[in-house]
C-alpha cells in the first residue's frame, strides 16, 4: 500500500510539473490551402499583384507579406530586394527591425507578471521606480538653453498610464513637440534603440527627473513608457529584461527569430533599412541611430518600446496566441479574461464612444464605426506599427491576421499598407 502510494504520488507530481499548460490545445502556425480556410487563392494572388506594381514603380524596395486564417497560413510571400546595392533579393524567412511592434511583445510581458500579482495596474510606477514620485508638467520653456519650470502634476504615473501612452511622458527626437525633443536631448536620454553602450534602469532613471507633456490621464501622447515598462520587469521579475522575454514568451511561442540583437548566425538575414534617392534605394544613413544596431555596438540597450527584430512569421505567432484567447500550442501565455482586458477601452474621457478606434493596454484597436467605414476589419480588430514601415492586424471576428513588412525611411509613395488591408478582407470566400 505504501509503494502504491509512492507510486501515485510520483505520478502526479511529473504530471504537474511536465504536462500541457493548456487545456486548449491549438496547433502552431502551419500552412495550408486558402480554399480549406475559406480563403480565394485567386483573390490573394492581387496582394501578388499589388506588391510587384509597388516594386516595379519604385513605391518599395521589398516587402514580406503573411495572411493567416484559423491558424493556418494561407499565404507567405516575399516580393523585391532586401539590400539594393548588393542585389541581395528578400525571402519569406528574412528579417526586420519591428520597432514600435515592441510594444505589444512588452505589454504581454507586463500581463504575465501582472497575472501574478506582482502588482495592480493602477499603482504608482514610482512604487517600484522611486524616481518617477511627485512628477512634473511643464510650464514654461526657454528655447535659448532648454531649460524650462514645472507645476506638480495632478496625480501619481500608473502601470496603467505608462501602457495607454497616457502618463505624460514624450519620446525625445521622434516627439511632436520641439520643447521636448531639446529637453531629451539635452538630459542624454536613449529614446528607442542605440548601438552605444547604455543601459535600461539607468536610461529610465534619467527620464523619470524629465517634465511631463500633461496630467497623468489626461490625453494620449505616444511615449516612451513601455521602455520604462522593461525597466519594471527588470525589478520585478529579477531578471534582465531580454532574458525575461526569452524564457516567458518568445521561447514558449517558438518565436526563435525575435531578438533584441540578433544572434551571429542570423545576421545575414537582416533586411536593410533603405530610402529613394537618385531614382534608387540606397542605405539610410547613420542619423540618431545607426541601422545597424541590431548586429553591431554595444548590444546593452532593451528598448521595450522599440527594440526588437523579427520575422512575418514570428510576430504572426504571438498574434495568433492572441487570437486563441492567451493559449499556442498548449502553452498558456494569458488568461482568456486577461486578452479581454487587454482589448478594453482603458481611457473613457480620451477616447470616447464615437471614436473610429481607440489604444487598449497593448494595440490600437477598432471599433464598430471604424469598422462599418470599410477596409480595416471587423469590430475588435487590433492592429499597429513600426517606425521601420511594418504592419499588421488581427481580426477576431474572422479570425484572420495580416502582416505586411519593409524596411523604408523617407519612402513618398507607399500605399501598400491599407491596400493590404483590403486585399486581406476581400479574400474571406466562405
Amino acid at each position: 500500500m505504501k509503494n502504491l502510494f509512492i507510486t501515485i504520488f510520483a505520478l502526479s507530481f511529473l504530471i504537474s510539473c511536465a504536462g500541457p499548460d493548456s487545456i486548449e490545445q491549438s496547433g502552431v502556425l502551419t500552412t495550408a490551402t486558402p480554399e480549406s480556410q475559406g480563403m480565394s487563392s485567386e483573390r490573394l494572388a492581387r496582394i501578388d499583384t499589388m506588391l510587384t506594381q509597388a516594386v516595379d514603380k519604385g513605391d518599395i524596395p521589398g516587402a514580406v507579406a503573411l495572411v493567416a486564417r484559423n491558424g493556418k497560413i494561407v499565404y507567405h510571400k516575399a516580393f523585391g530586394m532586401a539590400d539594393n546595392a548588393s542585389g541581395r533579393e528578400i525571402k519569406t524567412d528574412d528579417i526586420f527591425r519591428i520597432a514600435s511592434q515592441t510594444k505589444a511583445i512588452t505589454a504581454t510581458a507586463v500581463m504575465i507578471l501582472w497575472e501574478e500579482g506582482k502588482f495592480r495596474l493602477d499603482d504608482p510606477i514610482s512604487k517600484f521606480i522611486p524616481e518617477f514620485k511627485n512628477p512634473g508638467v511643464i510650464k514654461t520653456f526657454n528655447a535659448k538653453d532648454s531649460s524650462y519650470t514645472t507645476e506638480p502634476a495632478k496625480s501619481e504615473i500608473t502601470i496603467r498610464h505608462l501602457l495607454t501612452h497616457t502618463s505624460g511622458i514624450g519620446y525625445g527626437v521622434i516627439d511632436g513637440d520641439d520643447r521636448f525633443r531639446m529637453i531629451y536631448h539635452k538630459a542624454g536620454i536613449t529614446d528607442a534603440f542605440t548601438s552605444e553602450h547604455v543601459i535600461l534602469s539607468e536610461n529610465i532613471k534619467k527620464l523619470a527627473k524629465l517634465p511631463l507633456h500633461h496630467n497623468p490621464g489626461e490625453k494620449f501622447t505616444y511615449s516612451e513608457g513601455l521602455d520604462v515598462l522593461g525597466s519594471l520587469i527588470e525589478i520585478v521579475s529579477g531578471m534582465p529584461f531580454d532574458k525575461f522575454l526569452r524564457t516567458r514568451l518568445l521561447d514558449p511561442l517558438g518565436m526563435n527569430d525575435t531578438w533584441f540583437y540578433l544572434p551571429d548566425e542570423k545576421a545575414s538575414r537582416l533586411v536593410s533599412v533603405q530610402e529613394p534617392k537618385d531614382g534608387t534605394w540606397k542605405k539610410y544613413p547613420k542619423t540618431f541611430y545607426d541601422t545597424d544596431y541590431p548586429i553591431i555596438g554595444a548590444k546593452s540597450y532593451f528598448a521595450g518600446g522599440a527594440g526588437l527584430s523579427s520575422t512575418v512569421k514570428d510576430y504572426a505567432t504571438i498574434l495568433q496566441m492572441y487570437l486563441n484567447g492567451g493559449e499556442l500550442n498548449g502553452k498558456r501565455i494569458l488568461s482568456r479574461t486577461t486578452i479581454q482586458a487587454i482589448m478594453g477601452n482603458q481611457n473613457y474621457t480620451v477616447w470616447d464612444t464615437d471614436a473610429e478606434s481607440y489604444y487598449g493596454l497593448a494595440f490600437g484597436v477598432l471599433t464598430q464605426r471604424g469598422a462599418e467605414k470599410g477596409g480595416q476589419g471587423s469590430t475588435g480588430t487590433f492592429n499597429w506599427g513600426g517606425y521601420f514601415n511594418t504592419s499588421y492586424f488581427a481580426d477576431p471576428a474572422e479570425k484572420t491576421i495580416g502582416v505586411i513588412f519593409k524596411q523604408t525611411q523617407n519612402e513618398k509613395s507607399d500605399n501598400t499598407e491599407w491596400k493590404f488591408k483590403v486585399l486581406v478582407g476581400q479574400s474571406v470566400n466562405d
